[in-house]
């Protein structure tokens, strides 16, 4: 893999503070506010090398919720994307260009993630998607680009089957059969006299009826009972049913595979009814806008990570930094899993422009191109060491389990990751 110049932080930083929190109108951005939004006007290759400008940078497409019930999740992606946008030009882009993200928000539902996608395809002319947020989203939409052999890197999809969508589809996000496992054995580990777990999940969600029979499988695996299995839906908001059933069954550890606004929801109303135990959440409550749905009540929640801030590599602290000095906070998973797709994006074009200019390639070509050598490579993430095996599933060695921690105003917490 080629091997990155950083310059001084001091000039990254300002580029990233210029870019994403300063302009309203970043110059190699093109932002959709409503799902299915056209993009940029179509093009037939990539422009010229010497070019600068917004119109002949190389398009990379964001297709992420920025609206609905899922906008929590998508927008820290689209924070971490930008980060990555405003770094890698710093950098000089690929050979001189610099890289544009084509945004487009697909909302919630799986309608929306196919219309965005046929956009940054179609009119966008992208090189390579980063997106859906969701699962369910990924299984209708991933296929479009498939069809179309243009690569996609799922920043959040961690449901099973995610990668055999087809030859151009690999993620970023660690399955979640390998990732959740680690929460219930972080709970024993705080409490060994767990015996009985009851069981939350959203059913209208792909990624949650995925994730919830992972956690059910580690419970019984790890020689638990199972005392319950309730079901809900993302739009709901009153859970004093299923809450109340689950307590009737005196639980010691209640887990949750649902979003950031229904799970949240769900964990302040288990409180509020008097569930004291333990509760793991899944990878949709892996996000600090959590926080204010749940508030004080979200206190001790444990949920497993696939990323964490402390991790030591120069490109997560510059990482790191540029989030901070941006959100007066550490990042969050979505964020940096979506500055890791943009960036396997810039690495792999970048070992391409060490053959052929980029910006000679025919846009067919070079996607295809492009897939292949995202497979090949090794890369140095925010994440950590990850590559891909040959059908496009990460490759990630180190994972980590994070507790909730509330600040004594109720509102405002942080992610306290456990040894």
């Amino acid at each position: 893999m080629q091997k990155q110049i950083f310059r001084p932080l001091s000039l990254l930083i300002s580029c990233a503070s210029l870019v994403v929190a300063c302009s309203p109108n970043p110059p190699v951005s093109q932002n959709s506010p409503t799902p299915g939004n056209t993009a940029p006007s179509p093009v037939t290759s990539v422009a010229p090398a010497n070019s600068q400008t917004d119109s002949k940078a190389i398009p990379i497409g964001l297709a992420v919720a920025q609206t609905s019930n899922v906008a929590l999740l998508g927008q820290e992606q689209v924070v971490g994307a930008k980060i990555a946008e405003a770094y890698f030009n710093a950098q000089g882009g690929i050979g001189g260009t610099p890289i544009k993200l084509v945004i487009q928000d697909t909302g919630g539902e799986e309608a929306g993630a196919i219309n965005a996608f046929q956009n940054v395809i179609n009119q966008g002319q992208v090189v390579g998607i980063v997106g859906p947020t969701l699962s369910q989203q990924a299984f209708s939409a991933s296929p479009i680009a498939d069809r179309a052999k243009v690569p996609v890197l799922g920043p959040s999809n961690t449901a099973k089957g995610i990668p055999d969508i087809g030859e151009y589809v690999g993620r970023v996000s660690a399955p979640m059969s390998v990732v959740a496992p680690n929460s219930i054995k972080a709970a024993l580990k705080i409490n060994p006299n767990i015996k009985k777990v009851a069981v939350f999940y959203a059913q209208n969600d792909a990624f949650c009826k995925s994730e919830t029979e992972t956690f059910q499988q580690a419970i019984k695996d790890l020689g638990l009972e199972l005392v319950t299995v309730q079901k809900f839906l993302t739009t709901d908001t009153d859970f004093q049913s299923q809450a109340t059933n689950a307590i009737n069954t005196q639980p010691d550890l209640i887990v949750i595979s649902g979003l950031a606004a229904d799970g949240g929801n769900l964990i302040k109303q288990l409180r509020e009814l008097g569930y004291k135990g333990l509760i793991v959440g899944g990878n949709g409550l892996n996000t600090s806008n959590v926080f204010p749905v749940c508030q004080d009540k979200c206190d001790g929640v444990l949920i497993a990570q696939a990323y964490s801030p402390a991790y030591e590599n120069k490109i997560n602290q510059d990482f790191k930094t540029a989030y901070m000095s941006q959100k007066k906070a550490e990042p969050p998973q979505n964020s940096a899993q979506a500055f890791t797709g943009i960036q396997v994006y810039v690495d792999a074009l970048r070992e391409i422009d060490k053959q052929n200019k980029v910006t000679t390639i025919p846009l067919p070509e070079l996607r295809t191109k492009l897939n292949e050598q995202v497979l090949k490579g090794k890369y140095d993430t925010p994440l950590g060491e990850i590559s891909f095996t040959p059908t496009g599933e990460i490759v990630q060695k180190d994972f980590y389990v994070a507790e909730i921690k509330m600040d004594a105003d109720g509102k405002t917490g942080k992610f306290v990751f456990l040894k």
